[in-house]
């Protein structure tokens, strides 16, 4: 199956001769969920803005469903929805009007039925009379998806969709773009909140300096770069690892009276088994056990760290 984005060796360099885009290709499958993770001008929302026409190419091509994003604008266009990081909407208006006129502004006949129908799941409909300054920015984010898919867009740009909003609403949020990609909508999102990512998102791309450093399904990801780390109080401190444990990977902590094991999230438990099993041994009484596995976060951390050393 085609993808319905499809991106070839693109480049962004502006006048001043900055790079914000260094050859990145990728293929986003249709009604999938996929994060683009990376820090402050890594060159996430420059991406977006190439594939959604809003930025020039330098080089490389883009295409929407089979449509060029430059030679076939208007028909690539109409594909998308694009939801920006920032509250730009127009302060009097109302939330159904709000609404309708950006279905207009793409070209569709009125629907009231569908317009009805996105509101509703928003948690919008009741406020839909209410002018937009008088709503919370987390309900004007809402509004912003709501114009977003008000022309029935199979592609759903989220840029930073739940900056700035408090932790129920960001969980509401979360819960509309699950339903949104039941519907079969298509959705790119860029977060801060990686915890975002590993809560909604497929698969997972991490961009760095203008470059991707890896796409990849969430689960696979966090299986291959996980790693578990296995917590051991013991009763009687020590200052050095039986020989039998030499080559594993512990350390010696909180004054010798804890050890810390590191192994790969992908390894059996046999593992863990032959580590306690070497400690009895060694005559190294156990009093306490507490394991942690890493997060998506950790792992997001230690790929931006590892790109720029």
């Amino acid at each position: 199956m085609e993808p319905i984005i499809d991106i070839q060796n693109l480049t962004k360099k502006y006048a001043d001769g900055y790079l914000a885009l260094d050859n990145v290709s990728a293929q986003i499958a249709a009604g999938e969920i996929i994060a683009l993770l990376g820090p402050n001008g890594a060159g996430k929302t420059t991406l977006i803005s190439i594939i959604c026409g809003l930025t020039t190419i330098t080089k490389g091509t883009v295409s929407i469903d089979g449509c060029d994003v430059v030679s076939e604008y208007r028909k690539a266009r109409s594909i998308i929805g694009l939801v920006p990081q920032e509250l730009m909407l127009e302060p009097f208006e109302t939330v159904l009007g709000t609404v309708k006129l950006s279905r207009g502004l793409f070209g569709q006949k009125a629907d009231p039925g569908y317009i009805e129908k996105i509101l509703r799941q928003l948690s919008l409909w009741d406020r839909r009379s209410t002018q937009i300054r008088e709503l919370s920015g987390g309900m004007k984010r809402r509004v912003l998806i709501a114009k977003a898919l008000s022309h029935e867009p199979r592609i759903l740009f989220l840029d930073e969709p739940t900056a700035g909003v408090d932790v129920d609403m960001r969980r509401e949020t979360w819960e509309v773009i699950k339903d949104l990609k039941r519907s079969g909508v298509t959705i790119v999102l860029t977060t801060h909140y990686i915890e975002e990512a590993e809560e909604i998102a497929d698969r997972i791309a991490v961009i760095n300096s203008g470059r991707v450093l890896l796409i990849e399904e969430k689960t696979e990801l966090m299986k291959r770069l996980g790693t578990k780390q296995l917590s051991i109080d013991i009763n009687q401190p020590i200052s050095e690892l039986p020989l039998t444990l030499a080559d594993c990977d512990i350390q010696i902590e909180n004054n010798g009276t804890r050890l810390i094991y590191k192994y790969d999230a992908s390894m059996k438990q046999a593992g863990v088994t032959a580590v306690l099993s070497a400690l009895n041994e060694a005559g190294v009484s156990i009093l306490d056990l507490q394991t942690y596995q890493s997060s998506l976060e950790d792992i997001f951390v230690g790929l931006v760290a590892e790109e720029t050393t």
